[in-house]
């Protein structure tokens, strides 16, 4: 199973995606093909070096450009065009996404919608050539690390504006692509949005895995790094299960039980995954504590200076994006009659990502409550419920 990984740390354009894809392996002379043969433009294929970096640079040669298309226009030369079945709804996939965008930005319906830049012959054939190269390639699934959108201003048609564009940001709100600012030009394009939101899934670093090629498409700017957009396609080992979370860590010496058990409860109550407060001997063999807070990363800063706050400890451990295996857990319930008495009881039920289940704990409250009322133990609830749980809800997951 292949991925194709995009990874933009300078920023992506539509010419920078198609050049990285046919230096992936794409076929140049089809790719050129479907885009001839839709859109009256003439495109070459060529390496360059950028800041030492050999890529391959896509030019497109328009002898013609009209002021601007309307959004209806643009689906009826896609739509008309001879193209494989998938390349066509991929492109009118992007170019939907770019309309949704204008038209958010701008006020105006789909109909009305006029397209200027990204309605040129040459957006065109970047799209329909980054359309047809992916689909030639045809990976498993497409991922997409952090895009670095540059920074500086923008004078487009409407306006000076900072970087990203308006409709490149509205993009990126739409995709949930995760992006950063880091130049003094702009680096993400509207239609190099677009193709990124179409095709690939956030990921927040390389995955694990064997690389199998890599390809280079080469930008337009001069950058300080080399403004090129690097392709992978890899081969990821077995996709991990859970989540990711940050663990934060202090050792603290001078502070009583009181603030400490304060403390769990505050860092629970703020969204804590975990809190967990360990017995230690610190130097000169005086006793102390280790606090150890499980968290999602984006509650890292608000759980750190809560924990400065509370204890006074002036540096925190940090262990960031910790990926962690979790069962998939739900609530359910069982029946329990005992003599007159009949109850409902939760059960916690924790399975693997198969659906095997790898553990059932009735909820403790629940069982205590039924103790009393029947007056039997609460390890006679608790046996009795667990019990009924493993038959009405299966056999435990076998090692």
């Amino acid at each position: 199973m292949k991925t194709l990984i995009f990874d933009p740390f300078s920023g992506a354009a539509g010419d920078m995606i198609l050049g990285s894809l046919i230096d992936l392996g794409a076929d140049p002379a089809k790719v050129c093909k479907s885009i001839e043969s839709a859109v009256e433009v003439s495109v070459t294929v060529s390496p360059v070096s950028k800041k030492g970096i050999k890529s391959l640079d896509v030019r497109v040669q328009v002898p013609r450009r009209p002021h601007s298309r309307s959004y209806p226009e643009l689906l009826e030369i896609i739509n008309k065009a001879s193209l494989p079945g998938k390349v066509r709804e991929d492109a009118l996939g992007v170019f939907a996404l770019l309309a949704e965008a204008e038209s958010t930005v701008h006020g105006e319906s789909l109909q009305e919608l006029h397209f200027h830049e990204v309605g040129q012959d040459d957006a065109l054939a970047d799209v329909i050539g980054s359309c047809f190269a992916m689909n030639e390639l045809a990976p498993a699934s497409v991922l997409c690390t952090p895009i670095n959108v540059g920074g500086g201003q923008i004078h487009a048609a409407h306006g000076v504006f900072p970087a990203p564009a308006p409709a490149t940001l509205e993009i990126l709100i739409r995709s949930g692509l995760p992006f950063y600012g880091d130049g003094k030009r702009e680096l993400l394009t509207p239609t190099g949005a677009a193709l990124l939101a179409h095709f690939s899934a956030p990921v927040r670093d390389l995955p694990l895995g064997r690389a199998l090629a890599t390809g280079y498409g080469a930008g337009d700017a001069e950058t300080d790094r080399p403004n090129v957009l690097r392709t992978l396609l890899m081969e990821l080992q077995e996709e991990p299960w859970g989540d990711r979370v940050d663990i934060l860590e202090t050792n603290v010496d001078d502070v009583s039980g009181e603030i400490l058990g304060n403390l769990f409860d505050r860092l629970m109550g703020l969204g804590a995954r975990d809190v967990s407060i360990i017995p230690l001997t610190m130097k000169k063999g005086r006793p102390g504590h280790l606090v150890r807070v499980v968290t999602v990363p984006e509650n890292s800063s608000t759980l750190a200076r809560e924990i400065m706050r509370e204890t006074g400890t002036l540096g925190i451990r940090v262990l960031p994006a910790v990926h962690r295996f979790t069962a998939e857990r739900s609530i359910r319930a069982v029946t329990l009659s005992i003599g007159n008495e009949t109850t409902e009881i939760p059960v916690k039920v924790a399975c693997d990502q198969e659906g095997s289940i790898l553990k059932l704990s009735a909820e403790y409250e629940d069982c205590r409550l039924f103790a009393e009322r029947t007056g039997l133990p609460l390890k006679e609830i608790l046996r009795r419920a667990q019990e009924e749980a493993w038959r009405v809800f299966g056999t435990p997951a076998l090692s």
